[in-house]
């Protein structure tokens, strides 16, 4: 029997960005290297070394962020028990828009996400430090 599946993604998405704050990729890049504000970016560590990165980011990928964030974890990472504010980030704004909600639902505030992740980050011409760019193919 084929699945019946209920809620899609793009729902899932949308309603991430009703609960917590979306940053306009503006808004986003003034908040680079502030004391007060964590960038997490949450893309897979392939997708860093290919596109590069926000220096100075905190990486954590999607998979492990309750455990870090869970301070009874024991793979709980200090850096989410600061007193700051966590902005996540990814390729396009969708896996962090649901970052953001499963942080504020845990418990972790303030959270935002930004809008359009790194790709608008670097079109918008946000710092980044380059990554080796996609491998030709064979």
């Amino acid at each position: 029997m084929p699945q019946n599946i209920t809620v899609g993604s793009k729902a899932m998405v949308e309603q991430a960005e009703r609960e917590v704050e979306t940053l306009a990729i503006e808004d986003a890049i003034k908040l680079h290297g502030r004391d007060d504000v964590v960038l997490v970016d949450i893309r897979d560590p392939r997708e860093l070394q290919r596109d590069g990165k926000v220096p100075g980011a905190f990486h954590c990928t999607r998979g492990m962020l309750e455990f870090w964030i869970d301070p009874q974890s024991p793979y709980h990472k200090p850096k989410f028990a600061e007193d700051k504010k966590f902005v996540f980030f990814c390729a396009g704004g969708m896996r962090s828009a649901l970052a953001a909600q499963t942080a504020h639902h845990m418990g972790l505030k303030p959270v935002a996400h930004i809008r359009g992740g790194f790709g608008a980050w670097k079109k918008a011409g946000g710092p980044v430090e380059e990554g080796e760019g996609p491998k030709p193919k064979a």
